[in-house]
Order: C-alpha cells, then structure tokens, then sequence
C-alpha cells in the first residue's frame, strides 16, 4: 500500500512501526511482531499496523498469531484493501469469496504501477504477453484473419499486451481497475480507449462487439473461472478470439488461492470451463510465465473462438422427425 495507508498519526507508535520494519529486513520478523504488538497498544484501530503484524507473525511461522491479526484487520478496513479476506482464506480461515477482490487489487496496483514493468519484466522474467501475442499471431495466419477490426485488453495494466497488439487491431481497448495503471498506459498513446473499471462488469455491459479479448496474468485475480467465461462469450463477435493466461497447478481442485493472494486454476478443470462456456479451443498449453519469490510459475495459456454460427438442430436441418427407424 502507500505511505498514507501507513501512518498511524501517532509518533510514537509509527516510530516503533518504522523500527519494527528494520527488524524485520533483518530477517528477525518475531521481534518486528512484538514491536508492531507495541505499536498496536497505542492505536488499536490502526488498520495498516494490524496488516504489519500479521505479515510479521507469518513470516516468524506464527500462523495462529497472524491469523488473528488478520481478523482484527478484517473488521477495520471496510474497503478491503488490505486482503485480509483473502491472507485468512490462503491459510483455511475463511472463505475467498466470490469473484475479485475488488479493493485489494486496486490498491496494490495502484501502489506497484511506477515501478510494474521494472519488476515484473526486469527482475521477475515475465513472458506472458509475447507468449499469448505468439500464439494469437499463429492462429490468424492458420484462420486467415488478417487483422482484427475491435479488440478488449482487459487488465492492460501499463500496455505490455497492447504494445504487440497495436499493429494488428483497428480499434484497441483497453481496461483496468486501476486508474495508476490507467494513467501510466496512458503516456504511452497505445489504446484508442482507456476505462478505469472492473473487468466482469464491463463485459457485462457489452454484447457481441469484440472480435478479439486478451486478459494477460488478469484471471489469477478473479477467483472461478466458469463466471468470467459467461460474461466474456457475449461480448465477443460470432467467430472472435480470447487469449488469456491462468496460473496452474496439478491437483483435483477447480482452483486455490495461493501465499501470493494469487488463484491457481486445475488444468482440466479450466478445459472443461471453456467447453461448457461454449468456446472451442484452438490451443491449451502449459509454460512457465515467470518467477516469483525465486520459483518458476507455471501456467496456462488460452486462446479459443466463438463459433462463427450458432449450431442449432433448424441449423442442421435435423429433428426428431427426420430420424429414421
């Protein structure tokens, strides 16, 4: 978060909080949690210090401790912009809720916008946006779509996916729920449109107008993924593409949210989201996006098209009359 959301307005208590902090890159994150403990003393209603502490508890691998910071900050932060919604549900003591955690994210773009790209291409390897740009190229030349005439970039954070998409798309789109990233794309003159929004309401605003939709490291911050697909299929012209990334994991589970505040999608159950949405698959692959905390991440990476035409049984020309003995 940024340093408004830091200040206690208390001196004393900051000056421990500021302590607590040099402990804490000290690696000594249980003395920096007993000195945040202190700190809370004086302001108990200290919403950022309640995230401190937690954070501190977590690392010195005091999960109970943690978790019950997590839950006094719960209830003081009323926007959600801390997570603590989701800190608790990442260690089973509470559900993640539905759909985006719309204030968290918000508030951690909007803190991370100046330095985004620096840290996610220049430390972390980040490939996703040549990797979906790679695949998307593949698939016009197979189709023979020379060009598209409307395209969504949703999420399009500081313009890493519209930057490669620019030259292939008449009119390009883009959206993101936050107005930094919103501000920083914007100096670079990629979009013919920006909108500070929230993805699954702006598609729901739309019928059929798009010919292509990119969502570029966006749906591992959404929670399921079956309703993203259903907002997304009527947005898109008969015939358009999707291309998207998820994070993966190998387990039974549709998706869990993991250390990071991040989902982590099945494999097969994301395959089977895109069949019951309608969508036909044209490529499906797994390849690592990037590192985090010094792991590779592996994902998923979609791109798949509405059907030109609705298949119906008139369409056919077959109904149970027709079928003989």
């Amino acid at each position: 978060m940024t340093k408004a959301f830091y200040s206690s307005g208390d001196v004393i208590a900051d000056r421990r909080a500021d302590y607590a902090r040099m402990l804490a890159e000290q690696g000594d994150h249980a003395a920096a949690a007993e000195l945040m403990g202190q700190a809370l003393e004086l302001v108990p209603d200290w919403a950022a210090g309640w995230d401190l502490v937690g954070g501190y508890h977590e690392k010195a691998g005091n999960v109970s401790n943690a978790i019950a910071a997590w839950r006094q900050l719960e209830a003081l932060d009323d926007e959600g912009v801390f997570g603590a919604r989701l800190k608790l549900a990442s260690h089973n003591a509470g559900p993640a809720g539905e759909g985006t955690a719309v204030g968290y994210v918000e508030a951690l773009f909007d803190q991370y916008a100046p330095q985004f790209e620096a840290a996610l291409v220049g430390k972390l390897g980040y490939r996703v946006p040549d990797l979906l740009d790679a695949m998307v190229e593949e698939e016009m030349a197979r189709l023979g779509i020379a060009s598209f005439e409307r395209a969504l970039d949703l999420g399009c954070g500081t313009g890493l996916m519209g930057e490669r998409l620019r030259a292939k798309v008449g009119h390009l789109e883009g959206v993101d729920i936050s107005a930094a990233m919103i501000a920083e794309t914007a100096r670079k003159s990629i979009y013919d449109s920006l909108q500070k929004a929230e993805l699954v309401a702006t598609l729901n605003a739309r019928r059929a107008d798009a010919d292509l939709v990119t969502a570029a490291d966006v749906l591992i911050y959404c929670g399921a993924l079956p309703p993203v697909l259903t907002a997304l299929v009527p947005a898109l012209r008969p015939g358009g593409l999707v291309a998207f990334s998820l994070e993966a994991h190998d387990g039974d589970e549709a998706l869990f949210l993991r250390p990071s505040l991040r989902y982590a999608h099945g494999v097969a159950a994301a395959r089977d989201a895109l069949v019951v949405a309608g969508l036909e698959v044209l490529r499906f692959e797994t390849a690592q996006l990037r590192f985090d905390r010094g792991a590779p991440i592996t994902g998923i990476l979609v791109v798949a098209r509405k059907p030109a035409v609705e298949m119906t049984a008139a369409n056919d020309g077959v109904d149970g009359g027709d079928v003989a003995a």
